[in-house]
């Protein structure tokens, strides 16, 4: 299954607490390169079942053998990969989980930004059925802004103009929940801050010069 949308809007969280669930999931956090994406899969296994042996000597072992190793360890129990931040991996990655997940042999979820899967190349195969690909969206205002509010008060942001730019922060957010969270993380900060209120379009500025 493939788990897309924008960056921010909720895709690695949406992941982490399907693992949190799933005693068997194998969780890579980031695709690099193919030694290090094996290392990363061999940790979670040894993670999932203590009686699968990690090497003294990993960074010894070549990436066939590495291979090698964590084909035998799939082999004991249906275990599930769940990569995520998947951007641009190598074409000899994307080799090596293909080959591991060998038609269905270890279901695979993944996650990119990319509706079209133009990132991913040569795996979009493994999901080549638009009903194995899950939209992440931006949020609607309204649910957005009960989110805006929750966060400020669980941080315990106060400004005397809080409510008042609230929605203003909603707005440049389009809804991305991750966007949210970074502005308002930013109106923590002493350059934003004039007295007990907030500089919200100094705030609102900085926020679109640091996206670019």
């Amino acid at each position: 299954m493939l788990v897309f949308g924008p960056t921010g809007v909720g895709k690695s969280r949406l992941l982490s607490a399907f693992v949190e669930s799933q005693p068997l999931a194998l969780y890579v956090a980031q695709v690099r390169s193919p030694h290090d994406f094996l290392l990363a899969l061999l940790s979670a296994l040894h993670a999932a079942d203590e009686e699968i042996a990690v090497p003294g000597n990993l960074n010894g072992i070549s990436t066939s053998s590495l291979k090698g190793i964590v084909h035998r360890a799939l082999d004991r129990q249906e275990f599930l990969m769940v990569l995520d931040q998947l951007d641009a991996p190598s074409s000899v990655v994307t080799r090596i989980i293909r080959d591991l997940h060998y038609y269905g042999r270890t279901p695979v979820i993944f996650a990119s930004r990319s509706p079209h899967m133009e990132d991913i190349g040569a795996l979009r195969s493994l999901c080549a059925n638009k009903s194995e690909r899950l939209e992440m969206k931006n949020w609607p205002l309204n649910i957005a802004m009960e989110f805006a509010r929750r966060e400020a008060e669980k941080s315990e942001l106060w400004a005397s103009n809080l409510e008042a730019i609230l929605p203003s922060l909603v707005e440049w957010s389009d809804g991305n929940p991750g966007a949210i969270l970074h502005m308002l993380k930013m109106a923590q900060l002493p350059q934003y801050r004039a007295g007990d209120q907030i500089k919200a379009h100094i705030l609102y500025v900085d926020y679109r010069m640091g996206r670019r």
